[in-house]
């Protein structure tokens, strides 16, 4: 076991298929995006701490100041261990975060669950969201807006199937916890119950993606790619460049500054959307949108959310990432302006105009690791990516803080209308036309940065159905035979997470259908 987690038994043997590596990175971030679901038992922990919903909320903050602290100060590390060891690593934090966090139930002591879930599940998140990026990259050096956007697409994923999964757990544990009122609290021994099976469960998904976890031979191409081809885009380098010398140059921080203001602006809506569409629509104090229909609402934006970290991440491998970033930010602006508008005159209106704001939040997500490949080269991404996500950590204060503040000034929850949101919806667009601004800045990176030059790259695979690691043309041995029994191995890849998502996606399709059947 411990020596299959050596670096040097992780790199794939010839006839290793790269659709192998998708699933691996799905399994482990559909699990770690969990921490989208904190909100389906806030109460219940809130009644059984006997603590205010500042308490409770901490343990979310914690968990993603943690995700983005272990991914900035981790990354070097999961760049020089590689995939399998840093998946393992993720998992066991992440599961053990839940358990010490069961503790903490059970004895009544919330500084465990602070501890468990938010400080060690935290490391959890950051290690497990960087730790499959960089070897997707290696392996769709060809197409990394699509692979990336594929994993990413999960971590939005992950709290379609753990919000559904929680409420039915809890009922299970509890008979008595009613799931459609939303007053309803489960017994502490159903959240026991809860976060001993999620840490379970969780383990050993994740410990799929890291049997599956491997990393191509040096200098490998897919076949038929020609590097000179990609290379001659915009902004793409063919050189490397370290993560500290990424640090000193000036589009690593305008991508941080474009990557905040892109979160800024789409966890402002976030946070705060149920109340909000019941604000939009309040008449003589009533709101037109019931409770249940403004679940359906954050249905919506969940599936928005996932859809546009796959879709706009795989459009940017056609269009560029600095135009898609343009897009998000451009036409954000012009979506933020209609919503505090028009936003007000139609329920279809408002949930259309949301909707396309938080697919440009995931897309935001999804396409920024293909970016940094882009201007920085694959020979520390990962790490690179790690030190740019302390940008979410500052957005995650920023956007709710930004809302929060100008509702405090307006009056009490409950009481609020549309016209109480549009001082914050115009804020939000002074923050995109900043990141607007820091995209259009960004240029290719100096020479003097570069590492040195590695040496040529290896000539272009031939062709294969099966796209063999290639070492070349020379050195490509014939395709083993056991890689016609890798097919079955995919589907069941494949099968599973596809099982996983879908889950998700129906059972909030089924809650969202309640926002336009009420």
């Amino acid at each position: 076991m411990l020596s299959a987690l050596n670096p040097r038994h992780t790199v794939a043997p010839p006839g290793y298929s790269r659709w192998l590596i998708p699933p691996a990175a799905l399994a482990v971030h559909v699990c770690i995006g969990q921490v989208y679901a904190t909100s389906v038992y806030k109460n219940s922990l809130i009644a059984h701490f006997d603590t205010s919903q500042t308490a409770i909320g901490a343990i979310f903050s914690i968990a993603i100041v943690m995700l983005g602290s272990s991914a900035a100060v981790g990354g070097t590390w999961v760049e020089r261990n590689g995939p399998r060891r840093a998946m393992l690593v993720s998992a066991c934090f992440w599961a053990s975060g839940f358990l010490i966090g069961a503790l903490g139930i059970a004895t009544r002591q919330l500084w465990l669950l602070y501890l468990g879930y938010g400080v060690i599940g935290g490391i959890g998140l950051g290690i497990g969201y960087i730790s499959p990026v960089s070897t997707l990259i290696k392996w769709f050096p060809d197409r990394p807006g699509l692979a990336t956007g594929l994993a990413i697409m999960g971590f939005g994923g992950g709290a379609l199937l753990a919000s559904p999964l929680a409420r039915q757990l809890l009922s299970l544990y509890d008979p008595a916890y009613n799931p459609a009122n939303p007053g309803a609290v489960a017994s502490g021994h159903a959240l026991v119950g809860l976060f001993v099976t999620l840490g379970l469960g969780y383990f050993a998904i994740m410990m799929f993606g890291v049997f599956n976890a491997r990393v191509p031979p040096p200098d490998w191409r897919p076949a038929g790619f020609d590097p000179a081809r990609v290379a001659a885009r915009p902004l793409v380098t063919r050189a490397s460049v370290s993560v500290s010398n990424a640090m000193r140059t000036r589009s690593f921080w305008l991508l941080w500054i474009v990557l905040f203001c892109n979160v800024t602006a789409g966890i402002g809506i976030l946070e705060q959307a149920s109340p909000m569409i019941q604000d939009f629509f309040r008449d003589d104090g009533v709101s037109t949108i019931s409770v249940s229909a403004a679940a359906g609402f954050v249905g919506v934006l969940s599936l928005f959310n996932m859809a546009g970290r796959f879709v706009w991440s795989s459009t940017s491998d056609l269009i560029g990432r600095k135009p898609i970033y343009m897009l998000y930010l451009g036409l954000g602006i012009v979506l933020y302006t209609l919503l505090a508008v028009v936003g007000h005159t139609a329920t279809a209106i408002f949930v259309l105009l949301a909707s396309a704001i938080i697919s440009f939040y995931g897309g935001g997500f999804a396409t920024i690791p293909a970016y940094l490949r882009d201007l920085f080269g694959i020979f520390q991404v990962g790490a690179i990516h790690g030190r740019l996500l302390t940008a979410w950590s500052a957005a995650g204060v920023a956007g709710p803080l930004i809302v929060n503040r100008v509702l405090d000034t307006q009056g009490k929850p409950g009481t609020l209308t549309a016209s109480a949101y549009r001082p914050a919806l115009f804020t939000m667009v002074g923050v995109l036309a900043v990141g607007f601004i820091a995209n259009l800045l960004v240029r290719p990176v100096p020479e003097r940065f570069h590492e040195p030059d590695r040496g040529p790259a290896s000539p272009v695979a031939r062709a294969s159905v099966t796209e063999p690691v290639a070492l070349g043309r020379e050195s490509q041995p014939p395709v083993p035979e056991h890689v016609g029994s890798q097919t079955g191995r995919i589907w069941l890849s494949w099968l599973l997470v596809t099982a996983l998502l879908g889950y998700g996606v129906v059972q909030t399709a089924i809650t969202a259908a309640k926002l336009f059947a009420g």
